[in-house]
């Protein structure tokens, strides 16, 4: 859910209020890794949860743990990696599984596989094909990059993402983009200003690092496409103090300077990157959401 989903105008007396609401709506990330047992079994009642597409176990996996977590009653959404989609039967099955589960968003990356192993080498020709089978979607989110990509050019970035504003405009579809995990709050909100101004019109999250620990942050870094950010860390030490050494780390500490742009820059949601380390996450969330005395 994003704040956009609350009447809650009357709420909503400032900056740091507005920050709350971001906070309790945020979806919380999980990963298909040995360690979802635990984070499904941590999420609060009626969370929403966005499931990651493992290069490694693949769509399938994604399904049946998108099926488990809905039936834990909670709101989940699939992302799916078009690199990973193997033709057209494919595209049908997917769509046809979004139809009979009545899954009406999901998330769409173009994914990390070095060659398709089908006809799909971005996510937009995808997404074509996928509205074309009548999945009967309402909301798709995509990936945007404040951060930069390892491999993939600014410029070829923001061509992506403005393609695949339009298709979804023309489909009649709700759009948002989601950013990478970023520790600059700077460049965020340097980048945000410009792809504005630049034509992005669809609402934001904000891709937050959960309360997260050293080992997890160095070993999926590179899968989040998080190499300049953790340039940024090497280049402040406060920052990697808190972040890379301390348990605790307070996710609060990359949102606070953000706070009086949030709503401004139509910042409507937060994508939580727990590393399924939700137990952890939700305890800072349930602090985080308390009214300042």
């Amino acid at each position: 859910m994003s704040i956009v989903d609350y009447d809650a105008s009357s709420e909503l007396e400032g900056p740091d209020a507005y920050r709350r609401k971001l906070i309790e709506s945020l979806t919380f990330e999980v990963v298909p890794l040995s360690t979802v047992d635990a984070a499904i079994e941590a999420l609060p009642d009626g969370a929403e949860v966005s499931v990651t597409c493992s290069p490694v176990k693949g769509i399938a996996e994604t399904m049946r743990l998108t099926d488990r977590i809905r039936s834990a009653g909670h709101t989940a959404i699939p992302h799916i990696a078009a690199r990973m989609v193997e033709g057209p039967d494919h595209v049908a099955a997917i769509a046809a599984w979004l139809r009979r589960e009545q899954i009406g968003r999901l998330f769409l990356v173009g994914g990390d596989a070095d060659a398709p192993v089908g006809p799909y080498d971005s996510a937009a020709a995808f997404l074509r094909d996928l509205l074309e089978a009548g999945p009967e979607l309402h909301t798709v989110g995509v990936p945007a990059y404040p951060d930069g990509h390892t491999a993939i050019p600014t410029q070829a970035l923001m061509a992506a993402l403005a393609d695949k504003q339009a298709i979804l405009t023309e489909a009649g579809i709700a759009g948002y983009a989601s950013t990478q995990m970023c520790f600059d709050p700077d460049r965020i909100t340097g980048w945000l200003r410009a792809a504005r101004a630049g034509g992005l019109d669809l609402p934001v999250h904000l891709g937050l690092p959960g309360v997260v620990d050293r080992a997890k942050l160095m070993t999926m870094g590179l899968r989040l496409g998080i190499g300049t950010s953790l340039s940024y860390l090497k280049k402040n030490r406060k920052a990697i103090g808190s972040l890379l050494i301390k348990p605790d780390y307070d996710p609060g500490s990359l949102l606070e300077p953000l706070a009086a742009d949030l709503e401004a820059l139509r910042i409507t949601g937060i994508h939580c990157f727990t590393f399924n380390q939700v137990a952890a996450t939700e305890a800072w969330r349930q602090r985080a959401i308390k009214p300042r005395p």
